[in-house]
């Protein structure tokens, strides 16, 4: 049985975000990026100009709930491999989560709502993870809680669109030309970005870098 995480409130003061502004446009990209690659930075400076963001939020997860944590480098590690992709002083890194005691979607933005109640939050996410989204704990409340951008990945456009989530939420999806007032939007609101597209996968560079990877994971 799937063990559910109930969407707590998480007020402390140990759990330190960027700072943002109320009115700010701020996207917030989450991942393992283990290791992050330049297809990340593609998808992140796209989102930045064709979402009009003020920020991005690099945010670094602890790691994936749907995924094996054999071979996850450590926290600290995958900060310092994002910090050359995430570049220009409107990206920011953060790996907040771990204060927050979530590795979970739905709780993480709930709570950056009730922190951050002015600002305009946009989910940032991977066509790969559309197609799987039915799958993540509370996806539905993640609808209703932020406006979604879907980037295009390779060969994951087409198994994204005909999801079960896409299908569940197409009549709030926006035509890609009218994104850059996503943000404006009262969720659920959606829409998927074309990108340039990068053949790279953390997967595939995991697998080619294992023992400098293996390495950073025990004296990070």
């Amino acid at each position: 049985m799937t063990r559910r995480v109930p969407l707590q409130s998480f007020g402390s003061l140990r759990v330190r975000t960027p700072l943002c502004l109320p009115g700010q446009r701020v996207g917030i990209m989450g991942g393992s990026f283990n290791p992050p690659h330049a297809g990340h930075q593609i998808a992140a400076e796209a989102a930045m100009k064709r979402l009009g963001l003020d920020q991005i939020w690099w945010l670094i997860t602890p790691g994936n709930p749907l995924k094996s944590q054999n071979g996850l480098s450590s926290l600290g590690g995958r900060v310092e491999l994002v910090r050359p992709f995430a570049r220009g002083p409107r990206m920011k890194i953060t790996a907040f989560e771990r204060e927050l005691g979530t590795g979970y979607t739905a709780a993480t933005l709930a709570f950056l709502k009730r922190r951050h109640p002015g600002v305009r939050f946009v989910w940032i996410m991977g066509a790969d993870n559309l197609a799987s989204f039915d799958r993540w704990q509370h996806w539905r409340r993640i609808a209703d809680l932020m406006p979604i951008a879907v980037v295009d990945r390779p060969g994951w456009r087409l198994p994204g669109l005909s999801s079960r989530a896409a299908l569940a939420l197409s009549r709030w999806r926006l035509p890609e030309s009218d994104a850059r007032s996503l943000a404006d939007r009262a969720p659920p609101a959606w829409t998927l970005l074309t990108i340039r597209l990068s053949d790279l996968s953390s997967t595939a560079l995991r697998t080619s870098t294992a023992p400098k990877l293996t390495k950073l994971a025990v004296t990070s």
